[in-house]
């Protein structure tokens, strides 16, 4: 990244974001190119203070990725497994409610479940997936299917994808994960995923589920054979997308792991490229209310530092997630509250615990037991500091 090129026009733009002005395309793709890091990070910590406070939040959360049989070889993923691989698996019921009663008893109040497009299981097998979690414990929340599993439904049942939606929310769905955007642009995501559900229509799902009142949340997979420009087209699409439906809740930028993947010739990003990527986010997305650090994929030290660059999420628990760390994530596979607040309160934030709808989340007893607080503001001295 070269700094000083274009000062007077980085100064106007750093100017129309103070006064709380949207950042067009060119603005960004000059922000991404030649923004000195630091001033793009104090710039994303202004947008983040005005939304925010000083507040960072995490949910207890775990991870099911019921199956890891794909029909998609997508050249970025080393999760996926062909039906006779050594390493392939799928979830029985009896281990699916074996996953639940573990939530339940971490006080887990989210479960977070995605998986491979397992050419030989119907639709009925995934919508089970979610009836056998909502029926064994409904108090939790189920964040399930990307929009490309979604299509891939729509496919096998040959229903709409709105149908599919409306028959997994009547299953007890509750919102959907961002997974599966990649990177729109056709350029690169014909690339690397060719196959799969495309950008539009990526946003036409999240779309759909937004008008039947399901929240969900988007994603961009930074760090392979993209560059700066894809990924300002993919934020101004997000924002479009955003300013119309307003369903969702959060964007996690999700830094590219290229080990056992297609792509392990490429060099993973930097550390200064994930700010760099995650303050610009926090930039574009003035519409989104929050920016997540996802510590599995940034690593703890850079998730905290994260805080600082415009995130004011660093996810959760994350307990079982096997996706990234197939990629070779070298995070562990889970960490406990007190080390989320740990990290957290190093940074000069205060932990808030949240729900999958951002809602403030109040322990009881040991723990394992909550209710939903207060809607969360910004300036709310009520919120306590927790130590550890």
């Amino acid at each position: 990244m070269i700094a000083g090129t274009n000062d007077g026009i980085i100064s106007e733009i750093a100017a129309k974001i103070e006064a709380g002005g949207r950042v067009t395309f060119d603005e960004g793709v000059i922000l991404a190119e030649q923004a000195d890091l630091l001033e793009l990070g104090r710039l994303a910590n202004r947008v983040r203070e005005r939304k925010n406070g000083n507040f960072a939040y995490y949910n207890t959360n775990i991870h099911l990725n019921p199956t890891n049989v794909c029909v998609y070889r997508c050249v970025f993923c080393a999760f996926r497994s062909d039906l006779k691989d050594a390493k392939r698996y799928t979830f029985t019921d009896d281990m699916i409610l074996e996953r639940v009663a573990e939530a339940k008893a971490a006080g887990a109040t989210e479960i977070h479940v995605v998986g491979g497009l397992h050419h030989q299981k119907g639709f009925d097998w995934y919508l089970n997936v979610v009836r056998v979690i909502h029926e064994a414990c409904p108090e939790i929340h189920i964040k399930a299917w990307t929009a490309v599993e979604i299509n891939w439904f729509s496919y096998l049942t040959k229903q709409s994808t709105r149908r599919v939606l409306e028959q997994m929310r009547d299953a007890g769905l509750g919102s959907m994960p961002g997974g599966g955007a990649e990177i729109f642009h056709a350029d690169v995501r014909d690339k690397i995923c060719e196959h799969k559900a495309d950008g539009e229509e990526w946003i036409k799902i999240h779309r759909e589920a937004h008008e039947l009142g399901l929240r969900t949340n988007a994603t961009m997979l930074y760090g392979h054979i993209d560059q700066p420009m894809h990924w300002v087209d993919h934020l101004c699409r997000l924002r479009t997308l955003q300013d119309q439906t307003h369903g969702f809740q959060t964007f996690i930028p999700l830094a590219f792991h290229p080990d056992n993947t297609g792509l392990d010739h490429v060099t993973k990003p930097s550390g200064l490229t994930d700010l760099r990527v995650m303050a610009l986010s926090r930039i574009m997305l003035d519409n989104f209310d929050h920016i997540k650090a996802y510590w599995i994929m940034l690593g703890e030290k850079t998730a905290q530092v994260a805080l600082s660059f415009g995130a004011d999420d660093l996810d959760g628990t994350v307990v079982h997630e096997l996706i990234y760390h197939d990629a070779g994530a070298k995070t562990p596979e889970g960490l406990t509250v007190d080390q989320i607040h740990r990290l957290i309160i190093e940074a000069g934030r205060i932990p808030v615990e949240r729900d999958t709808l951002y809602r403030r989340v109040i322990r009881e007893g040991n723990g394992s037991t909550w209710r939903i607080g207060e809607p969360i503001r910004v300036n709310d001295s009520r919120v306590a500091t927790v130590s550890v």
